[in-house]
C-alpha cells in the first residue's frame, strides 16, 4: 500500500519525536516501504548545525542509525531555508512531491481551541497533499 514513507524530523528535539518514529518503524517493516527522513534547517547557524552542509551530514547519520532499527531502506531530503518557522508547512508540503512520499508520519500536539486561529502543522499537510498523513499524539503508544 505504501512504498515511501517521509517523515519530518527535528534533529534537536528527538526525544518528541520519538513516538513517531516508532510508528515509522512498524509500519515501513509492515509495507516494506522506503523511509525518507525530512529536516529543515536555516541558512544560519543554529543549535544543531552551523551550516546546511553539516545538517545533512547530521541527518544522513541519524537515518542511518534508524535504518538499523527498522532494517528497511532510507533516504534524506534536507529544506534549506531563510525562515523554517514560517516556511515549515510549505516546505513540508512540497517535499512530499520531491520525495515521493505516499505516506507521511509526523507528530503533533493534543488538539486546542487555538487550532482554529492558527491550524497545526500536520492539519495543513494533511489538507494540502494527496498523500496519506499519519498524525502522532504526544504519550502515543506509552
Amino acid at each position: 500500500m505504501f512504498k515511501k514513507i517521509m517523515v519530518p524530523v527535528d534533529l534537536a528535539h528527538l526525544d518528541v519525536i520519538e513516538p513517531s518514529l516508532k510508528i515509522v518503524a512498524d509500519q515501513a517493516k509492515h509495507y516494506d516501504a522506503e523511509v525518507c527522513y525530512v529536516g529543515v534547517t536555516a541558512t544560519t547557524p543554529g543549535s544543531v548545525a552551523r551550516t546546511p552542509e553539516e545538517f545533512t551530514q547530521k541527518l544522513e547519520a541519524f537515518a542511518q542509525e534508524r535504518a538499523k532499527v527498522h532494517g528497511q531502506p532510507v533516504s534524506t531530503h534536507t529544506i534549506v531555508s531563510p525562515d523554517p518557522i514560517a516556511d515549515l508547512d510549505d516546505d513540508l508540503i512540497e517535499a512530499i512531491d520531491k520525495v515521493g512520499a505516499d505516506l507521511v508520519v509526523m507528530p503533533t500536539h493534543p488538539p486546542k481551541h487555538v487550532d482554529v486561529i492558527m491550524p497545526s502543522h500536520g492539519g495543513k499537510v494533511a489538507t494540502h497533499t494527496k498523500a496519506s498523513v499519519f498524525l502522532v499524539r504526544p504519550g502515543a503508544g506509552e
